[in-house]
């Protein structure tokens, strides 16, 4: 799951210049990134990514929401270094390929000639890319963040596995609900954004 392979299709960077890059364009310019930059059986790089992604998210709750740390041993800084090292290290990477594998199944179920599940893996690794500001402490921040990532995993699905729009919206709504919805904390600040709106 971790193979780098020596020459990608897209041409990535390896390193903090390519993460730094494929981040940029990921936003930019979706479609021609999703196209251009997921590699078959290049697994790594989308995994170093959205591990990346979800480290910054991490740091960025515990400096904003600072009671968000758990209490694990050695007062809030041990703590809160024990929990990111455990993101790092266990907590993205597994979730990361959970996500994949369900995200497989729906594409089985919907898509008949489908890219591979490496190719999965990265489309949902870069389409993460918005919630690096997910951990800010502000509804409409983090609600923004990942709806524009929810709509960059259906841009990936769609250009990766040459499917259409509306199958591709279809395929991903279950996995952008559980991943930037519930991990990413989406649908707590969608709720909070409507009760400061007096709709709920």
């Amino acid at each position: 799951m971790t193979t780098w392979v020596a020459d990608p299709e897209g041409g990535r960077d390896r390193g903090p210049r390519g993460i730094a890059r494929a981040w940029v364009e990921v936003l930019v310019r979706p479609r021609q990134f999703f196209t251009n930059g997921v590699a078959p059986g290049d697994q790594a790089p989308g995994l170093v990514f959205a591990v990346t992604v979800a480290v910054a998210y991490t740091i960025g709750l515990f400096w904003f929401v600072p009671e968000r740390i758990p209490s694990l041993a050695g007062g809030p800084g041990v703590s809160a270094a024990i929990a990111i090292a455990a993101v790092t290290l266990v907590i993205a990477p597994a979730t990361l390929h959970l996500t994949a594998a369900l995200q497989t199944v729906i594409l089985i179920l919907l898509v008949d000639d489908r890219a591979g599940v490496s190719e999965t893996v990265q489309v949902i690794g870069y389409a993460a890319a918005p919630c690096v500001v997910a951990g800010v402490d502000v509804p409409a921040v983090r609600f923004v963040s990942v709806l524009y990532a929810a709509a960059l995993l259906v841009i990936g699905l769609r250009e990766v596995h040459e499917t259409t729009t509306a199958r591709a919206l279809l395929a991903g709504a279950i996995p952008a609900v559980l991943l930037f919805g519930t991990a990413f904390g989406g649908i707590p600040a969608g709720e909070a954004l409507l009760r400061a709106a007096g709709l709920i």
